[in-house]
């Protein structure tokens, strides 16, 4: 086992992992403790390369750092990005070997689920260390899976979007939602309890189509998920959905998902803001996800979990108001205020 640790800004570190023996090969970027151990998922996928996984770590770590800060949470940012191997291995060894990366760190860094994780590996780590959160909730203590939670708190930030927006609810408006995994599928169901109309898109034919069964939704391709008739699009799968090319194109008058790092640069932002395309930022949405970690591992119970995700509709609504107001993007207005809070200047209620 190899555990490099290197720092990479005078705040950040970056922690390469290797286990040859098990398959495990990633690396951890812890972004900031400022507000207390770096806290985010781990990612499992088949990056293509070791510079691919790194750079996707430091981008997912930092969004961490504003997402838990925006939430209220008394975590930093980090985030693990394991390189999934080709063919067959031995899931539980791989994932024990990372508990034991995780140990060694001291509890500098808190993981959880994420893309292409379990709640199964979550135990798996478990057994190497107690920095681990997203394991089967017990006791009415909050745990478990956290992505309905993060489909939750992007409903109910869509919910203050379409008022700021058109000034009505979902009921009657069209949602375009490119990605139907954990999150986007759970946000379908409830999109579609709403009353609103589905156009979905996914790279995985077998749960879109499911969908497309139980909800009554429009299926269309990937590529062209962004450019459909719709009121709302709702980016759900991998980061850099929203490009210079896919707003010019968009139809859309509000954007609101679950995927992190949505925009595939900052200029992005304020090309949104031109074409009067109101933007939930992508951290302010999904965080009730880490919201129901940070209360396992606080020990809290799931009472706490629904208060905090109850407080993202609100936070959404002051944010598009503020942003209106000064006729600023909403994403600068977030990253400020995110910045600010993270710095120890500001404090929201949690």
């Amino acid at each position: 086992m190899v555990v490099q640790v290197s720092r990479m800004t005078p705040a950040a570190e970056f922690v390469r992992l290797e286990d040859p023996a098990s398959g495990l090969d990633g690396v951890i970027v812890i972004h900031s403790t400022v507000r207390g151990p770096g806290a985010g998922g781990c990612r499992f996928w088949p990056y293509p390369d070791l510079a691919a996984a790194g750079a996707d770590a430091f981008r997912l770590a930092e969004g961490m750092s504003y997402k838990n800060a925006m939430a209220g949470l008394p975590f930093g940012g980090a985030k693990a990005v394991l390189r999934r191997p080709a063919g067959d291995f031995d899931r539980e060894a791989l994932f024990r070997a990372f508990g034991r990366a995780v140990a060694e760190l001291g509890g500098s860094y808190v993981t959880a689920e994420d893309v292409g994780t379990t709640v199964s590996d979550m135990h798996s780590i478990a057994a190497e260390t107690r920095h681990v959160a997203g394991l089967a909730a017990e006791g009415g203590r909050a745990g478990g899976d956290p992505s309905p939670w993060t489909a939750q708190g992007v409903f109910d930030a869509m919910e203050a979007g379409a008022a700021h927006a058109f000034g009505s609810s979902l009921r009657g408006l069209t949602v375009a939602v490119q990605g139907t995994g954990n999150v986007g599928g759970e946000l379908c169901r409830r999109l579609a309890d709403a009353g609103a109309d589905l156009v979905i898109a996914d790279v995985n034919p077998e749960r879109r189509d499911r969908l497309e069964k139980i909800l009554g939704a429009h299926v269309v391709d990937v590529a062209d998920i962004h450019r459909v008739e719709a009121d709302i699009f709702a980016p759900c799968a991998l980061g850099g959905a929203l490009t210079p090319e896919s707003v010019a194109a968009m139809k859309a008058k509000l954007v609101c998902g679950g995927a992190n790092n949505q925009l595939a640069s900052p200029e992005v932002a304020d090309l949104m803001l031109a074409r009067g395309i109101a933007y939930v930022p992508d951290y302010v949405a999904n965080a009730g996800g880490i919201i129901s970690v940070s209360a396992e591992y606080l020990g809290e119970n799931r009472a706490h979990v629904v208060a905090r995700v109850a407080q993202i509709g609100p936070r959404v609504a002051a944010l598009l108001e503020a942003a209106a107001r000064d006729r600023r993007s909403p994403a600068l207005v977030a990253d400020r205020l995110a910045e600010r809070l993270i710095g120890g200047v500001d404090r929201i209620a949690a």
